[in-house]
Parts: structure tokens; C-alpha cells; sequence
């Protein structure tokens, strides 16, 4: 397939999903990533049929490709009624994936782990436990699960990640890459996407300043990533997929947050480093539906 360059509604929670697919699909995207968390308009089981219907279309319409689920979805919850809880909705999102997918598709459905960086001794037996159940279920219906190391959660590290792919030793369990959570701990970005990419089925990207405690997640352009060296490295060690950027909550937060302009800017950085790269994109963006 080689790469596609896609965006992720999680800097969208409050765009409705035809305006979304609209105005990824018109700045050039290959693939736009669906949020199904709760405080997104397209909140997986708040979904009805019809709903669900018309996503599917919006993006055969405007030939965009569905560039996975985000669902983050803590897995390490105390309460016992909460931590069933969110396995019930977890296992839903991965229902709505393979009702959404197309045929021959495999779609990721991503979520991190939840807890503290303290707690992985702990947890992670545990851990490996949850995923191997998600994972078993997400195969019976052709999706995968994609786990998320994250900055300050459990699953913060590299070896953490290939254990946990070790223990539940499984094609539907894979490891969703964001390197800018490896970024801020100052960790050496070839050295991490030498360990990780090759276990990779899904990305995210955004630029960030500073490391860990005092450090900052940006829209693309703002900061210290170096998205062609990024790019090369990822190529080199045989990644083949979406690389999807992401707007982090940080950045909503800010005062007068503009989720579209957002995406448009992170489409002109992101696309300018792929032919910084030398890299061909799989495709050469996304269409605008004929009257």
C-alpha cells in the first residue's frame, strides 16, 4: 500500500462528520481516522443505523479511505461496574468497525491503556489479560485492536509494548504509534521506530516541545518535530499505512481553538515533509464528490 496521509477527527469533537469529511477530503487527505468516544459527535453507541449508514457514504463519496477507530477506552479501571462497563463499549466499537469497514479491510480500532507510569509492575499481567480478550474477539470479527503507549499512562514504553505483543501473541492485537509520546520522554527517534513500527498497524503524529515534566503537544508546524526524518525512518523500517495527525486536547484548550483551520495547516506541514522525504504518498489525495 505503502503511505497515506490522513487526519484524525479527535481534534474535531464538535464538527458534525459531513462537515469533517468534507474539508479533509477537499484539503488533499488519503484516509480521515472516526473518534467514537464519548464527547464526540460520533460517540460509537450513540450511533443508530441510519447514522451509521451515512458515514459510510460520506466517505465512499468523497474517496477518502476510513483510516481506523479511535477509541480510547481505559482498560485499568478499580471499580469493577466501571471497568465492565468500558469492555462492553470497547467490544461496540469494534462491532461498529467491522460494520463499517470494506471488504478485505482490517480496520484498527485504538485506545491506550489508562493508569500511571508508576503502576506497569502492577498492571501488567493484567494488561496482557484485557488485550488478549479484546484481541481474541476483535479476530472472530476481521478488526484489530490497536494499543497505544502513551506519555505518564501505564504502557509508556517501547519494551512495555513488545512484551504485551509477546504475551498475547496474536494478529488482531497491534501497536498504534504515536512518536511524539517517545519524543517527550527524550527518547531517540530511529531507535523507537526500529523497535516499534514494524509491530505498527496504525499512527498518529503532532509536533511537540520539550520533554517530560515540561512539555507541550502543537498542531503541526509549531514545534520540534522533524517530520521528514520522521517520514524516512518510518520507510526504512517498513511501516506501511496511515500516518494520521492528531490535535491534542492540549491544543483545544486553547482560547478561540479553530478545528478546521487546524486540519488545513497540518495538511500544508505534513504534506510539504512527505516531499522534504522523497516520499511518494500512496495516493494523491482525496476527491470532492460530483454533483
Amino acid at each position: 500500500m505503502g503511505l497515506l496521509l490522513s487526519y484524525s477527527t479527535w481534534g474535531m469533537p464538535e464538527v458534525p462528520i459531513d462537515v469533517a469529511v468534507a474539508h479533509c477530503a477537499g484539503l488533499g487527505f488519503d484516509g480521515l481516522e472516526l473518534t467514537v468516544c464519548p464527547g464526540w459527535r460520533t460517540e460509537g453507541t450513540s450511533l443508530d443505523a441510519a447514522q451509521r449508514r451515512e458515514i459510510r457514504r460520506l466517505y465512499t463519496d468523497y474517496e477518502i479511505e476510513l483510516g481506523g477507530l479511535c477509541a480510547n477506552t481505559t482498560l485499568l479501571a478499580d471499580d469493577p461496574t466501571e471497568h465492565a462497563d468500558n469492555l462492553a463499549r470497547f467490544r461496540a466499537y469494534l462491532d461498529l468497525a467491522a460494520e463499517l469497514q470494506g471488504p478485505g479491510e482490517h480496520l484498527s480500532v485504538s485506545t491506550t491503556a489508562g493508569g500511571a507510569a508508576a503502576d506497569w509492575e502492577r498492571v501488567k499481567r493484567r494488561l496482557a489479560d484485557q488485550f488478549g480478550e479484546l484481541a481474541a474477539y476483535a479476530g472472530s470479527i476481521g478488526v484489530v485492536v490497536s494499543m497505544e503507549p502513551h506519555v505518564s499512562t501505564a504502557l509508556h514504553d517501547p519494551d512495555q509494548a513488545l512484551w504485551l505483543l509477546e504475551q498475547v501473541n496474536s494478529p488482531a492485537l497491534g501497536i498504534h504509534f504515536d512518536i511524539s509520546h517517545f519524543n517527550v520522554q527524550g527518547m531517540d527517534m530511529e531507535e523507537v521506530i526500529a523497535k516499534l513500527a514494524p509491530h505498527s498497524v496504525h499512527t498518529h503524529v503532532k509536533d511537540e516541545r520539550g520533554v517530560v515534566p515540561d512539555f507541550e503537544f502543537l498542531i503541526p508546524g509549531e514545534g520540534e518535530m522533524d517530520y521528514p526524518r520522521y517520514l524516512r525512518a518510518m520507510v526504512r523500517a517498513g511501516y506501511d499505512g496511515h500516518i494520521v495527525v492528531e490535535v491534542s486536547k492540549m491544543v483545544q484548550a486553547r482560547p478561540g481553538y479553530d478545528p478546521l483551520a487546524a486540519a488545513t495547516q497540518s495538511y500544508r506541514v505534513l504534506a510539504a515533509a512527505f516531499a522534504a522525504a522523497g516520499i511518494k504518498r500512496a495516493k494523491t489525495g482525496a476527491a470532492t464528490p460530483s454533483a
